[in-house]
């Protein structure tokens, strides 16, 4: 992140594959492939968690901030590995090419799933790479599996809907459900076993063709997640394990009355009493799989947005001081190598910048924004951003740059860009525009969404912030990924000085 390099943004989820939705399987060395041959060095994903289906299958929507997300399991790889026959793939679906059916994915793949953990079944616990895994990951793994298990015998209710000896996490409860819910615990781990093997090939693949991967680390968890249910000291809730509290977000750009997240805000003294071991555990985890690791809503760790949990919108709460440097002190200690990005997007204040600098993490800088009345000091202009920064044309939460010009930037704004490009800017080009502008600037990375390199519109984009449904669906379709187009890519990292 010190010289000048390139990559593109696009999520698991968004890659081709015959299953419904991209996985860690051919596809997605393809995709390594394309990168390579087109001279990129950094492929940005969203969070690989596992996806609530109530929550609109955001991966920032999670019932844990460790596991894996089984729909990423590949098919594929599971009979390369002899775990499947090819026979047990040959009645899937006939899925959209150019968007993800979750619910038939879902039940597609976990029937894939359950057929590879009835094969391996027989020689499971003799399995030592299985049994080394879960032992390594026990701290996490072993309330989740649990956490999961319990959800499918109280038919997907959240914990704390759950009776009281489970939801108050007593030992006699606890020890009868281990006790009653083996085979569905195992299967859990099971799962979590896959997803870990097949990651570890994809990236090893990738660091083998010199691609760095970039994921992103949502700042709360869900208060259905297996991190509040087995960590409630952590967390502001009642003694029914109920928020008494709501993260959320101010209202911004994105939402004119800010966005109401849900999450249970962190007690924070709780953690730091104990030295942030949560969020070291948390980080060290995101550090294996990882080589560059966004934090989002950086803003919360210096100040947060706090909404009384009755409050139907966000515009009601207030500001409470966040750890700061306490945290971040706690984690450049014990994970010194752990590159971190900030996003550090929205109302940014001077503690927020002063702790950014104090640890030299990088921010963002998205040019989306930059075309306002203030251009000529407006910080994500081009000629403003500095090298220790990562430059974006819009994030998954933005719109296409093509939907962003047609449905968005007023008529001041497409003036200022077309004075600003020095040449006629209409939307079959702005993306293109926009894509040499990011590319020119001083930022050390530029993260380009794959949307823009195709010039798609906006309903192609990946996230309407405010929006519960129709979200995290796009998929980017084979034929797309042209020799053409890598060619244009590597050109551009060419003439910009970004090449590997």
């Amino acid at each position: 992140m010190h010289k000048r390099s390139s990559g593109v943004l696009l999520h698991i989820s968004s890659l081709p594959s015959a299953h419904g939705l991209g996985d860690f399987g051919p596809q997605a060395h393809a995709f390594i492939d394309f990168l390579a041959s087109s001279g990129q060095s950094v492929w940005q994903i969203l969070p690989l968690s596992p996806t609530n289906p109530g929550a609109g299958n955001s991966p920032y929507s999670s019932y844990s901030a460790f596991a894996g997300n089984p729909l990423f399991i590949s098919p594929d790889l599971l009979v390369r590995q002899g775990i499947l026959q090819p026979h047990d793939l040959e009645r899937a679906p006939d899925f959209p090419e150019d968007r993800v059916d979750y619910e038939r994915a879902m039940r597609w793949k976990t029937s894939i799933l359950d057929q590879a953990f009835d094969n391996a079944l027989v020689t499971l616990r003799k399995n030592k790479l299985f049994i080394n895994f879960c032992q390594q990951e026990s701290p996490w793994l072993d309330d989740y599996a649990l956490f999961m298990a319990l959800k499918q015998e109280y038919n997907n209710t959240p914990w704390y809907a759950w009776p009281l000896p489970l939801r108050l996490r007593t030992p006699q409860a606890l020890h009868n459900a281990q006790e009653q819910l083996g085979y569905a615990i195992l299967r859990e781990k099971y799962f979590q076993y896959l997803f870990a093997t097949h990651w570890h090939i994809l990236t090893d693949y990738a660091h083998t063709h010199q691609i760095l991967l970039f994921g992103d680390t949502p700042i709360y968890v869900s208060l259905d997640s297996s991190d509040v249910w087995a960590n409630q000291y952590l967390f502001e809730l009642d003694d029914q394990g109920l928020p008494i509290f709501c993260a959320g977000a101010p209202p911004d750009y994105f939402s004119a009355t800010g966005q109401m997240w849900g999450n249970p805000v962190y007690d924070w003294e709780h953690h730091k009493q104990d030295g942030f071991s949560w969020w070291i555990q948390r980080l060290s985890h995101e550090a294996k799989r990882f080589d560059i690791v966004r934090l989002d809503h950086f803003r919360g760790f210096c100040g947060f947005w706090q909404v009384p949990a009755c409050e139907p919108t966000a515009e009601n709460g207030v500001w409470i001081k966040g750890p700061g440097t306490a945290l971040f002190s706690a984690i450049s200690t014990a994970l010194p190598d752990l590159r971190i990005v900030a996003e550090d997007l929205g109302m940014i204040t001077d503690d927020v910048v002063a702790l950014m600098q104090q640890f030299t993490y990088p921010g963002m800088k998205v040019l989306h924004f930059a075309f306002s009345e203030d251009m000529p000091t407006n910080a994500y202009i081009p000629h403003n951003i500095t090298a220790n920064s990562v430059v974006y044309t819009g994030t998954h939460d933005n719109n296409t740059t093509r939907g962003w010009f047609l449905d968005e930037l007023d008529q001041g704004g497409r003036s200022r860009l077309e004075e600003y490009a020095g040449q006629s800017v209409g939307a079959k080009n702005v993306a293109q525009i926009l894509v040499r502008l990011a590319l020119s600037s001083a930022a050390n990375l530029c993260i380009i969404p794959m949307q823009d390199y195709l010039g798609l519109d906006g309903t192609e984009r990946m996230n309407t912030p405010g929006i519960s449904s129709g979200n995290w669906s796009w998929r980017v379709q084979q034929k797309q990924l042209t020799v053409e187009l890598g060619r244009k890519i590597q050109r551009l990292s060419e003439i910009y000085g970004r090449w590997p």
